[in-house]
């Protein structure tokens, strides 16, 4: 399905903003949006399922993002976000099997604190 008007208008489909890039501060392609985590009541966006690295399907790390962290680059057509590839390596993840840490509060927690971003909760 395509939205003519998505283009000119304040929001996006979500299955839009799955499968963007990620790109660094620096301008380098980091990784791409997985999934978004939404929350129930209030329905907004809270976290970015990011996918980074790897190579032909191996090795890929995920991260759960705060989405307050992604900031959209018309220029680059994709999330810029403004950390290090240092702070993201040093970042709380999962990998592939565990795709149901990202609903942990424990884990939220963890990645709030880390990023210190206040938590939606």
């Amino acid at each position: 399905m395509t939205y003519e008007k998505e283009k000119s208008g304040n929001v996006i489909a979500s299955s839009r903003v799955e499968g963007t890039d990620i790109y660094s501060r620096d301008g380098d392609k980091m990784g791409s949006v997985e999934d978004l985590l939404i929350e129930k009541r209030g329905g907004q966006v809270t976290d970015a399922i990011i996918s980074v690295g790897g190579f032909l399907g191996m090795g890929i790390e995920q991260h759960s993002l705060p989405w307050s962290k992604l900031d959209y680059d018309t220029e680059l057509d994709g999330y810029r976000l403004d950390v290090t590839e240092e702070q993201l390596k040093d970042a709380p993840r999962f990998d592939e099997n565990e795709c149901d840490r990202a609903y942990d509060r424990e884990y939220q927690t963890e990645v709030y604190n880390y990023w210190e971003v206040r938590p939606y909760w």
